[in-house]
């Protein structure tokens, strides 16, 4: 069915973003995963540009990325974009990075390599357990009242510390916009493990990483022809055997919605589940054809025929 997509506001902050985002972890060179550099600086600016056009105006990287290489691109190709993006990155909490200071030295060094005097969103990478999670809630609180973010949000946080750092933040008057989280038809773990519902109820925004499980929902896996890298060892022949049923699924529903991709449906699906997807591409063709995922939504008896499909999938 079509659909009028509109901005969704991340949490309650100020920051409204369209419901696809951009990742550009895929960006990274140093290869994990497989993806490797197959691609020219031309082809990621490509992407984005044509992402752009598709109406998709977040993109998400973070300073891990390449150890800033990532966050340099994307720079780049804000200073020569005229369009309003909205922009986050984020901080990795290493073992060395364990004071207050460290986090906000830390977002000066990402806006600076992007070229912007303010963030739109800047978050926990992830959460070290030594550090407690006051320490990073008062350095993005302090990094919001200084005007270097507009919003803040964190990634990879279980239940217990996304209530937490809500309660850390509204201490003082900042919202929690956003928790990013693996989530995807083949990992749907934050709809069992609390992480989903508590976003729900503290009107916390689910942004989903892998909405395409590295991939293997774009069908273009089989067991004859596995990913590269150590998603090929990660998803043996066995497992990608398995999921083809579901693949078969995603590719007989997107006929139903003139002739729409797997990925665009498993893309989809992440939607109508009330979380944000944010997919990777490395080429202006991947990005248009991820972009495919706007403009109409799945059937609640499709989107349950997927539920049912992918219940026993789950890595």
């Amino acid at each position: 069915m079509k659909f009028e997509e509109k901005p969704v506001r991340l949490g309650n902050s100020p920051v409204s973003i369209m419901p696809l985002g951009f990742g550009t972890w895929a960006w990274d060179s140093t290869g994990q995963y497989g993806t490797g550099r197959d691609y020219k600086e031309e082809d990621l600016r490509a992407a984005f540009q044509t992402s752009l056009k598709s109406d998709i105006n977040f993109f998400d990287t973070a300073e891990s990325y390449g150890n800033g290489e990532v966050e340099l691109l994307l720079g780049k190709f804000l200073k020569e974009s005229k369009a309003n993006v909205v922009v986050a990155t984020k901080f990795p909490p290493w073992r060395n990075r364990f004071l207050k200071r460290h986090l906000l030295t830390s977002l000066h060094s990402s806006l600076k390599r992007m070229q912007v005097e303010q963030i739109d969103l800047y978050q926990t990478h992830f959460h070290f357990r030594f550090v407690p999670v006051q320490t990073w809630m008062t350095a993005l609180a302090d990094a919001v009242e200084q005007g270097l973010t507009k919003a803040v949000g964190t990634a990879n946080y279980d239940a217990s510390r996304l209530r937490m750092a809500h309660k850390l933040l509204a201490k003082r008057g900042v919202p929690l916009a956003s928790n990013q989280a693996d989530y995807s038809l083949l990992h749907r773990h934050p709809e069992t493990d609390g992480v989903f519902e508590t976003c729900k109820k503290l009107g916390v925004t689910l942004l989903a990483y892998s909405p395409l499980a590295q991939g293997l929902l774009s069908g273009k896996f089989s067991p004859t022809n596995p990913p590269p890298g150590d998603r090929g060892r990660r998803y043996d022949a066995s497992y990608l055997a398995k999921i083809q049923p579901l693949i078969g699924l995603l590719n007989e529903v997107g006929q139903s919605h003139q002739g729409k991709a797997a990925a665009q449906v498993a893309l989809n699906w992440v939607m109508c589940k009330g979380a944000i997807p944010i997919h990777g591409a490395k080429n202006a063709q991947q990005a248009e054809e991820n972009a495919g995922a706007l403009g109409w939504r799945l059937t609640a008896d499709e989107v349950k025929a997927l539920d049912s499909a992918s219940k026993d999938l789950q890595r």
